[in-house]
């Protein structure tokens, strides 16, 4: 179990990250004093800021989103109106009575300190099945967990909707609607073999998270004796077979909710902050390849002209963190000395020793121009050495200049989303918090492998 005190601060560390991202991004969302360039990428990055500020609201508001998907005909709308307590979606014979997602406050009795808003959709094999799968990979985005609604036996087509809603890496309970319509000896079966396929390959879900309900039981044929003797038949409604789909939702939500609400948010944050530095990186490319030609020239200069051994390698090694920084800043994405600083040595320790063996040839090529230098004022004929070493020292640095300006173009991509607060490292530190026997536990290692 998540420890309520746990969760709360799963939450605060969430909303902390969520924070700091919209702050990084306040200058695109400020109406004056920017230039040409920030308006463009302002107007390209506006779903992704909305993103953001969306599950900080979701957050704050403490709205957990439960999704149930399926099937047309399988009684998602029924289960939803029964879990609720009252008929308020539409259902009916007819296929396809539900058209478009739609939302309903859900107030169970035993009431925590979170929302619940249940997400009615439509059948996942509808016609417009391209406008319909792309509704339901929306919804499945924004569900913190999901409602898999079966009828029987599942069929291969929905099948592949299961597995394609894992793919959404959500907490995901099986839910057997219709169990009235079986007997026993053929329920138990159809239960079994759910079983069999919910676990199929890897633990992401357990026993307990594959419920039988029936929630809109069919009327059943009754024979009524009257005081008279007459004989009638009525049919005679029952009541929902709920219990056990509320009672698993309940004990998820009160053993890691506010955990899956945060880790929720955090994952929509970070594809959006991801996804604003790929608009970012991909609108100043050139603004940023010419940046980078003026650093090779500056740091081959200065590294050449500096006659002092380790010197000139200090100064190269200040030009590359400025480098970083100053590509950081075309992008409008955040980066500190200290962040830099780590990026460099990133990027050194990544290059394959390539750049270290460069700077092992400054060091060296560093003395010998020293050592020319020192010797010319007696020779003047070694200033030929000095010169040569000093044109191959800048040549030398100039490139590793360029390799560093190369990968941190990747790397300030593919690390927005690190740092003290970033989306990725909260939701890192979370992963490593939970405990065994919860659905975040099971969900860890899939989620941590999208975090590379």
């Amino acid at each position: 179990m998540v420890r309520t005190s746990q969760q709360e601060s799963h939450l605060n560390r969430a909303k902390a990250s969520l924070r700091q991202a919209l702050s990084w991004y306040s200058h695109l969302r400020k109406s004056g004093g920017r230039s040409p360039a920030s308006w463009e990428l302002s107007g390209l990055v506006k779903p992704e800021i909305e993103v953001l500020n969306s599950a900080l609201s979701k957050i704050d508001s403490n709205v957990i989103r439960i999704a149930a998907f399926g099937l047309v005909s399988r009684g998602k709308s029924a289960v939803l109106n029964a879990l609720i307590g009252e008929k308020v979606l539409q259902t009916g014979p007819l296929h396809g009575v539900t058209q478009y997602p739609r939302s309903v406050r859900w107030t169970p009795s035993e009431k925590g300190k979170v929302q619940i808003e249940l997400i009615d959709t439509p059948g996942l094999d509808e016609i417009e099945g391209q406008i319909r799968a792309q509704m339901a990979r929306d919804v499945a985005r924004q569900a913190d967990l999901i409602l898999f609604v079966v009828a029987g036996d599942i069929t291969r087509t929905e099948y592949q909707a299961l597995c394609e809603l894992r793919r959404s890496q959500k907490p995901l309970i099986l839910v057997f609607n219709k169990i009235d319509l079986y007997p026993d000896t053929d329920r138990e079966a159809i239960y079994n073999n759910l079983q069999q396929l919910a676990t199929q390959g890897r633990e992401v879900m357990s026993p307990d998270e594959i419920v039988m309900v029936a929630a809109e039981p069919a009327p059943m044929e009754v024979r009524v004796e009257w005081a008279d003797g007459k004989i009638t038949e009525e049919l005679e409604t029952h009541s929902p077979q709920i219990t056990e789909l509320q009672q698993a939702i309940l004990r998820i939500l009160n053993r890691e909710g506010r955990s899956l609400l945060a880790l929720n948010a955090l994952i929509q944050a970070r594809q959006a902050t991801a996804e604003i530095a790929h608009k970012s990186v991909e609108l100043r490319q050139k603004e940023a390849e010419d940046l980078i030609w003026q650093f090779t020239k500056y740091k081959a200069l200065a590294v050449a002209l500096n006659p002092v051994a380790f010197l000139d390698l200090l100064g190269g090694v200040v030009a590359d963190l400025a480098l970083i920084r100053s590509l950081a800043k075309v992008y409008g994405l955040p980066m500190t000395g200290y962040e830099a600083a780590k990026l460099l040595r990133t990027i050194l320790l990544s290059s394959g020793g390539l750049l270290l063996a460069e700077l092992g040839s400054g060091l060296f090529l560093g003395l010998g121009k020293s050592t020319a230098a020192v010797a010319s004022s007696e020779n003047p004929g070694n200033l030929t050495a000095y010169f040569g070493a000093a044109i191959a020292q800048g040549s030398i640095a100039g490139y590793g200049s360029y390799i560093v300006g190369q990968a941190a173009q990747v790397y300030l991509e593919r690390g927005c989303t690190w740092g003290q607060l970033g989306t990725s490292t909260v939701i890192q530190e979370i992963l490593e918090q939970v405990e065994p026997n919860t659905i975040l536990y099971r969900l860890r290692q899939e989620l941590s492998q999208h975090l590379n």
